[in-house]
């Protein structure tokens, strides 16, 4: 135990004499809980406890923290090469990838351009689709986040201060998101989005862009960031048809959708809509800096060399992470897993909801699961109660993350490797400091 005081007693130290070299936007997020491992569903703390992961840092650790053949792979991988650049040099796991991704994307998203990030593959994104059409605008959706560079922020508008201080590079125009919030009460919301959609875009169309113009609908299927929200498939196909209608090509932002999180390979087969571009990262890589921009090579072809690079993306050792990922989901399951954990999941969290006046919704699909909290006495939905109750969490062993317009929403982002075990402990522990909350 003196042991572990001391590392403790050196952490602090540490974060003293150290931390304030690193910028507060990229080292003061919540909790900041300092780790010195992690395996597995668990991060190992400096303070010798183990903290229950669900946020698979933050949707990213799909097939669990350091799993074995991940690590092996890694290791095999900078046996041989640590670095591309693509392109210079080509090399084994680069092609191997493009070639197993292939296999698990829905049809004709065939060809790949890799980079490192989320925000990469976004901005990959919109140009294919800008250089492609030879138009000039874009529209995203109210809620979406898609980044922080400037052109991806440019259609990102989850939260307005990621915008403060900026004027984004591109022009983009916004539609609404199907938010339950919109749906009158009574109503259908696969018939009242899906025609809400038409009556917007219509206006859109009439009064400030002209649809010849528009090269690209850019949409999170799921939002993300944003809250947690679900639409309604009718939706969804309502935007694909709006886009064929005016030739203009439809981007799912599959970051934190992709990869087994909803219980598919990706969001487009749970809702059976097909974009023309796709950009995912977070669980492709198993942890390491990996992503891609996908499209039919028929798109591609007509993206030349040199409108577009990188000197990093597809680096080959994560390259290599990625293909043992995709082999383990697929050997232990784990779509299956998140099918029926997220069920497991969903059936226990709406039971807590009946029983908690504080609980103002539990939505979700497969393992991407949120909970909206609000204030016990006026009902309205609250962050400072998210954080209350993300502490209380915490210092009972178990990691959540927070999401929504105002942080009003837990998300529940385990590994896809979950057991029920680790559900009900997780579960128990959020109910507890709900309970605590609500008193």
């Amino acid at each position: 135990m003196q042991k572990q005081t001391n590392e403790e007693q050196d952490w602090v130290q540490m974060v003293d004499s150290i931390g304030n070299f690193l910028a507060p936007s990229m080292a003061k997020d919540h909790p900041n809980l300092p780790v010195k491992s992690a395996e597995g569903c668990y991060y190992y703390g400096v303070d010798g406890r183990e903290y229950l992961d669900f946020t698979s840092g933050i949707a990213v650790e799909n097939v669990g923290h350091r799993h074995p053949k991940v690590v092996q792979a890694i290791k095999d991988s900078a046996d041989h090469l640590v670095h591309g650049p693509s392109g210079v040099i080509i090399y084994e796991s680069i092609l191997k990838l493009a070639a197993e991704l292939q296999k698990v994307l829905p049809p004709n998203l065939d060809n790949f351009f890799f980079a490192n990030s989320g925000t990469e593959a976004i901005e990959g994104a919109l140009k294919l689709a800008k250089y492609v059409t030879k138009r000039p605008y874009v529209v995203s959706f109210t809620g979406c986040f898609h980044g922080r560079s400037i052109g991806a922020l440019s259609v990102t508008t989850s939260k307005s201060k990621y915008r403060k201080h900026l004027q984004p590079s591109w022009l983009a125009y916004q539609l609404p998101y199907a938010l339950p919030e919109y749906l009158p009460e009574g109503e259908d919301p696969d018939v009242y989005f899906a025609g809400k959609l038409e009556r917007d875009t219509k206006e859109l169309f009439s009064h400030q862009v002209d649809p010849e113009e528009v090269a690209c609908m850019i949409i999170e299927p799921i939002l993300g960031e944003g809250g947690y929200i679900i639409p309604p498939a009718s939706w969804l196909k309502k935007i694909r048809e709006i886009c064929d209608r005016h030739g203009i090509l439809l981007i799912f932002d599959e970051v934190q959708t992709g990869f087994g999180r909803t219980g598919n390979w990706f969001a487009a087969q749970t809702f059976d809509v097909i974009p023309d571009i796709m950009a995912v990262a977070k669980g492709i890589g198993a942890g390491l800096p990996l992503s891609a921009t996908i499209a039919s090579k028929e798109l591609m072809d007509q993206w030349p060399l040199g409108a577009h690079g990188t000197t990093f993306g597809g680096n080959p050792i994560a390259c290599s992470a990625a293909l043992a990922s995709l082999e383990i989901i697929k050997e232990e399951k784990l779509l299956e897993n998140a099918q029926e954990m997220g069920a497991y999941a969903m059936a226990k969290l709406l039971e807590m909801k009946e029983e908690s006046p504080i609980v103002r919704d539990v939505r979700g699909v497969g393992l991407m699961i949120g909970i909206e909290l609000g204030d016990p006495k006026t009902g309205i939905a609250s962050g400072e109660v998210v954080m209350e109750v993300l502490d209380k969490c915490l210092a009972d062993g178990v990691l959540f993350y927070l999401c929504g317009n105002s942080g009003e929403v837990i998300r529940m982002i385990p590994p896809l490797t979950i057991t029920k075990d680790q559900i009900d402990k997780g579960i128990d522990v959020l109910k507890t400091a709900i309970q605590s909350v609500s008193n």
